[in-house]
């Protein structure tokens, strides 16, 4: 495999082209492919309650942004683990249920193209992948611990990224004498520790990585504000959906589709997700990730120079986490 450090230093040397973004991009809901294909009626259910939510939410930024901000709407299907429905009655159960539920889908994604983007050409898959996985991991800085004792590899070699100290049962230096055990903590801590060690990959049998929910959850998010570029260019390119029949394989649905012609841009300052309780520790991970990202600063410096361009003008934060909301519901 290749140092995944190439991937950085590749798109640092082309300026980043800018992307039109939305103020504000809301993730409708988030259900597995297995229970958007086997209840129909959950399905209708689960959107039905997300309506008014999704309306006071779009009110809200109205307020904010003015009575034309700009708010696009997305939902993003888990098929990065081999799916068990296929695309076509899973695509046309999900947003049939949208539509007799009132709730307007602007965007769905396949959560595999945020391990590797493929580009679609005319409709079909090219062999040109974007490796947006590898580009975001080749980023992560992590703290380091002190004293640190060698025991454990770093980040990049491990897969593990924390956001402290962790525990300590053993020291080299006091191998033949009992020590104390020694709690994890928490980095910048106040007054005690909320102590998170996540798991951003793991490896296949034939050494390849292997992506965590967590891992992915972070690109995704960072797809939504417009914070990658690969080769200088944006990596999210949406796929006008034509009406034509749906694949048969996911493969060969385009990572990223427009529903709405209408639609606002895909990308947007700040997002909001509003997601089953079940995701409270994935999203917990995302904002740790996120944290530790060395984002591209010609990327942060374009996003909020346009921001602050806007009419009226938008306040964008450098830290990336600032920029996520989420609204987290009761149920499975």
């Amino acid at each position: 495999m290749s140092d995944s450090r190439g991937y950085v230093e590749e798109s640092a040397s082309r300026s980043a082209a800018p992307l039109h973004l939305s103020h504000l991009s809301i993730e409708v809901g988030h259900l597995r492919l297995h229970e958007i294909s086997n209840d129909t009626e959950s399905l209708k259910a689960e959107f039905r309650r997300t309506m008014p939510l999704i309306d006071a939410f779009e009110a809200a930024a109205r307020v904010q942004f003015g009575p034309d901000a700009r708010i696009s709407t997305c939902y993003l299907l888990d098929d990065y683990s081999p799916p068990d429905a296929e695309p076509a009655p899973t695509l046309d159960r999900l947003l049939s249920a949208a539509a007799e539920s009132g709730v307007r889908v602007d965007y769905v994604a396949r959560e595999s193209g945020c391990a590797a983007m493929p580009k679609f050409v005319d409709g079909v898959a090219s062999d040109d992948v974007i490796p947006v996985a590898d580009m975001v991991a080749a980023r992560i800085v992590a703290a380091p611990e002190s004293p640190a004792t060698g025991r454990r590899p770093p980040t990049m070699e491990s897969g593990w990224l924390c956001n402290g100290s962790r525990s300590q049962n053993f020291s080299p230096e006091q191998a033949m004498r009992r020590r104390s055990y020694q709690p994890p903590e928490e980095f910048g801590r106040f007054e005690h520790s909320i102590f998170l060690d996540v798991e951003l990959w793991s490896r296949t049998t034939d050494d390849a990585r292997r992506w965590s929910p967590p891992f992915l959850a972070a690109v995704w998010h960072l797809l939504r504000l417009g914070m990658l570029r690969y080769r200088g260019e944006p990596v999210v390119h949406p796929a006008m959906w034509d009406g034509e029949p749906w694949p048969d394989h996911w493969r060969d649905v385009a990572p990223i589709i427009q529903l709405n012609p209408t639609a606002h841009p895909f990308a947007a300052y700040r997002t909001l997700s509003i997601l089953p309780r079940r995701y409270l520790p994935i999203e917990h991970a995302v904002r740790l990730i996120l944290d530790h990202l060395d984002s591209d600063e010609e990327v942060t410096r374009d996003i909020i120079a346009r921001a602050e361009c806007d009419i009226p003008p938008v306040q964008v934060s450098r830290t990336i986490s600032d920029r996520l909301s989420h609204l987290l519901l009761d149920g499975p």
